[in-house]
């Protein structure tokens, strides 16, 4: 599957994205705010590709100037019929550029759209602004805020953007 925006192609990760993905991806501002360990080698890269980045609702995202990978985004489950949580990750170099905004948009016209999703979540860590202000730009409503404790207490946000909420922005009427 392959989604378009204007800046950018949303297709599945190959092992030859690994050198994009670790660019961003070492990066302590990326993995720590997404809850991710930050990857030490271009190998840790092609491990995530090869197991969590494989799920064919979660995509590369491509910037069509360029043609690199600048971000991941999609679908991170547990799936049901229904329901879906939405994650993402951009380079820091394209932070506050509208780009991330633009594919989650997409994503969500996918999930709605072609996977038949009522409801789409996400969560991100509280201080996680750029996170916070993406899923919002989007339609996602702050649901209630959560103390994470285990070596670090970091309080979590969770966001949900039900169907009927979506379809209304989409045409126009929220």
């Amino acid at each position: 599957m392959i989604l378009e925006t204007n800046r950018t192609i949303l297709r599945p990760f190959t092992l030859s994205d690994a050198a994009d993905l670790f660019s961003y991806a070492q990066d302590p501002r990326v993995g720590l705010s997404a809850g991710w360990t930050p990857h030490k080698t271009i190998e840790d890269s092609r491990n995530a590709i090869r197991t969590f980045f494989s799920s064919p609702v979660f995509f590369a995202v491509e910037d069509r100037e360029s043609g690199h990978v600048i971000g991941s985004a999609g679908f991170v489950g547990p799936p049901s019929e229904t329901t879906d949580e939405l994650g993402f990750a951009l380079n820091p170099a394209f932070w506050g550029r509208g780009i991330m905004p633009e594919a989650v948009r997409e994503l969500l016209r996918y999930g709605f759209g072609r996977l038949g999703l009522e409801t789409v979540w996400s969560i991100c860590f509280a201080e996680n602004r750029r996170c916070r202000r993406v899923l919002e730009k989007c339609g996602f409503m702050f649901m209630f805020q959560e103390n994470l404790t285990g070596r670090v207490a970091r309080d979590i946000c969770f966001y949900m953007l039900l169907y009927q909420d979506w379809e209304r922005r989409e045409n126009g009427n929220g």
